[in-house]
């Protein structure tokens, strides 16, 4: 593990950076879901598909980096990107898509926080969620609370996998534990928004 050190005033920087460019995100998803509002494509789900295909190959793989972005640097909401996933891919390959991107964004993510240690934790990781499970974290019961948060739809996902990054968990328990938890979350998650959506549009 790499020796790291970042002074207070280094991580306060770092997160304010990291705030401002999720607002960012934020402004600009909301700006592109207007776009695609008035351009008719989120009314018509069938044209928006359609759309997509037209990208081809391109498509599914810009939607995996995104989603695998998100993980490492959440500059985009990440309960978006688990609705979008259905809403342009249909149900199945959306799933897979989405599972696919968070698979492989949070071993990334697993393997920085690794490598660097806790101050890259402790600077990633708000001081509520730190505070909240760094008793947890080495003891006998976290492997199974790990695998229940992670099929949790609502559970902060990334957090716990840079705090977990820190622990004795060995990286293939985290590995099994990704791949079998982490599609129940992400199904819930995401047809419980993309149906939402899809209410939502018909009152609109």
């Amino acid at each position: 593990m790499k020796t790291m050190t970042l002074s207070i005033k280094q991580r306060q920087i770092i997160r304010r950076l990291l705030q401002v460019a999720t607002s960012i995100g934020l402004i600009g998803t909301i700006c592109l879901g207007f776009y695609l509002w008035y351009k008719g494509l989120l009314t018509d789900p069938s044209l928006l598909r359609q759309t997509i295909k037209n990208f081809g190959f391109w498509g599914p793989l810009a939607f995996i980096g995104v989603q695998m972005i998100q993980v490492i640097v959440p500059i985009i909401p990440g309960g978006i990107t688990l609705a979008v996933g259905p809403l342009l891919f249909g149900p199945w390959f959306g799933f897979l898509y989405n599972y696919i991107g968070i698979v492989v964004g949070s071993i990334i993510l697993f393997c920085i926080g690794r490598y660097f240690g806790t101050p890259i934790v402790e600077t990633f990781v708000s001081p509520k969620i730190h505070h909240k499970y760094i008793d947890k974290l080495n003891s006998k019961g976290w492997v199974k609370t790990f695998t229940v948060l992670m099929a949790f739809p609502i559970a902060p996902d990334d957090a716990l996998v840079l705090l977990t990054s820190v622990t004795k968990m060995r990286f293939k328990t985290f590995i099994w534990i990704l791949l079998l938890s982490k599609p129940i979350g992400i199904a819930c998650y995401s047809l419980l928004l993309l149906y939402g959506f899809e209410w939502l549009t018909q009152l609109i």
